[in-house]
C-alpha cells in the first residue's frame, strides 16, 4: 500500500477546506497530516480523527497566533517548501494558498486539490486592498508582496503531477492563471445533516462571513428599498460594524449562530439569498438540502449547484449583476414563480454534492492517477 500524506495550509477553524481534509481522512485513515501551523481548538479537532498535525517552523514563531497568522504570508512559501515529505509515495495537497508548493521527488505522486488560486493575489487584489484600510505606504508594501506571491504561486502550481479544481469555475481559473488543465471534483457537503422543514415563512435569509466579496452591501441596499419584505442575516465578520449599523425594522441581524440554528432558519425561510461570486459555495447547497429556493448571483460556482428557472425543475433564480436593482428584480421574479419550486427537488439536487459522492470520486481519481504513475515509472526504466 502506498504511504499517503495530506498537506493543508493551516488549521484555525473548521470550514469548507477543512471538511475536504476530513473526508480525505475517511478515505485514507492511515494518512499523515501536514500544515504550516495548527491552532485548531481542542473542542473542534474531532474531524482530524486524533491525528497529530506535523507543522512547519512557523508554528514555533514567537507571537504568531490565530489572529495574526495571515501577516506571515511572505514566509509561507519558504515554510511549505521545508516540510519533509520524503517518506511518502502519494501527496495530496488541499490548497487555497501555498500547500501545492511542497517539494516532492520524481518518485512521488503529487495531486493538488485547488479550492481557489489565491484570490487576494490574483483577480481580487483590488477588492482586498480597497477594504484593508491601509495607508499609502502599507498599500505599496502590500502590492510588492503580492507581486512576489504571484510569481511564486505560478511556479508552485507547476509542481503537482495532477490538479483537481473544486468546480468548473475554478478549473477555468486554474487554466487562466496557472496555464494548466485540471479535473473538476466538487468538494463534500454534509447533506445528511440537513433536511426540508414543514413550512415556509415570510422572510428571506442571508448567511455568511461578513467580508467584502460576499457583497452584503448589495443585499442590505436591496431590502432597505423594500421595507415590506423581511430579511434575516446570520453571520459575523470584519465588515459587521459598518454593515449592520442603523438597520431598518425589516432587517434582523442575529450575528454568529451555531449550525443547528442556521439549519432551522434555512428550513423556514422563503428563500436563501447569496450575492457573492463564489468559487463553489457550500451554503447555497445546504439551503437546498433544507428545501429552500436560492436567489444567487449568476456567476461563479453557484451556476453549477443551483438550477435556474430555464429548467423544468428549478431550484433557484439568478440575478445577472452584483447590484441592488438586479437583486430586487430577481426577488420579484422569484415571487411571481413561487409555485415552480419544490422542496424535494431542491433536496435531491443537493445530494449531487454529498460526502459519499466526494469519497467515491476522490478515491477513484487517486487510484487511477497512481496506476498511471506506476506504469510511467516502469516504462521509463
Amino acid at each position: 500500500m502506498p504511504r499517503i500524506a495530506i498537506v493543508h495550509e493551516w488549521f484555525v477553524t473548521y470550514a469548507g477546506s477543512e471538511k475536504v481534509v476530513e473526508q480525505l481522512l475517511h478515505v485514507y485513515p492511515d494518512a499523515d497530516v501536514f500544515a504550516l501551523f495548527d491552532f485548531m481548538p481542542a473542542a473542534e479537532r474531532g474531524f482530524l480523527q486524533g491525528k497529530t498535525v506535523h507543522t512547519s517552523f512557523l508554528q514555533k514563531f514567537p507571537f504568531i497566533s490565530p489572529k495574526n497568522y495571515r501577516t506571515f504570508l511572505p514566509l509561507m512559501p519558504l515554510a511549505v517548501e521545508q516540510l519533509d515529505l520524503s517518506p511518502y509515495d502519494i501527496i495530496i495537497s488541499s490548497c487555497h494558498a501555498v500547500s501545492k508548493g511542497v517539494v516532492t521527488s520524481p518518485d512521488q505522486l503529487h495531486i493538488g486539490y485547488i479550492h481557489s488560486p489565491m484570490r487576494y493575489a490574483w483577480d481580487l487584489q483590488g477588492t482586498y486592498l480597497a477594504g484593508s484600510g491601509f495607508g499609502a505606504l502599507k498599500e505599496m508594501l502590500a502590492r510588492a508582496i503580492l507581486h512576489y506571491m504571484r510569481i511564486w504561486d505560478f511556479l508552485a502550481a507547476q509542481r503537482p503531477d495532477k490538479l483537481l479544481g473544486n468546480s468548473g469555475f475554478i478549473v477555468r481559473r486554474v487554466n487562466k492563471i496557472y496555464k494548466r488543465d485540471a479535473t473538476p471534483l466538487y468538494p463534500p457537503v454534509d447533506t445528511d445533516a440537513y433536511f426540508p422543514g414543514q413550512t415556509r415563512e415570510d422572510f428571506y435569509l442571508a448567511a455568511s462571513r461578513l467580508v467584502p466579496y460576499k457583497r452584503f452591501d448589495i443585499i442590505l441596499e436591496a431590502f432597505r428599498a423594500m421595507p415590506e419584505k423581511q430579511l434575516t442575516i446570520i453571520g459575523d465578520g470584519p465588515d459587521a460594524p459598518l454593515l449592520m449599523k442603523d438597520l431598518p425594522p425589516n432587517i434582523t441581524w442575529l450575528g454568529y449562530q451555531p449550525n443547528d440554528t442556521l439549519r432551522d432558519y434555512m428550513q423556514r425561510c422563503k428563500a436563501f439569498i447569496f450575492a457573492a461570486k463564489e468559487d463553489f459555495g457550500i451554503m447555497p447547497i445546504e439551503a437546498q438540502a433544507c428545501g429552500a429556493p436560492v436567489i444567487a448571483f449568476g456567476e461563479g460556482g453557484c451556476t453549477e449547484t443551483v438550477i435556474g428557472l430555464d429548467a423544468d425543475a428549478p431550484t433557484g433564480v439568478f440575478f445577472p449583476s452584483q447590484t441592488a436593482d438586479a437583486l430586487r428584480e430577481a426577488i420579484q421574479v422569484f415571487e411571481s414563480h413561487q409555485s415552480y419550486f419544490n422542496p424535494l427537488v431542491s433536496r435531491k439536487n443537493s445530494e449531487r454534492f454529498s460526502n459519499q459522492r466526494f469519497q467515491r470520486e476522490i478515491q477513484e481519481f487517486v487510484d487511477n492517477a497512481w496506476g498511471e504513475f506506476q506504469r510511467q515509472k516502469k516504462g521509463g526504466m
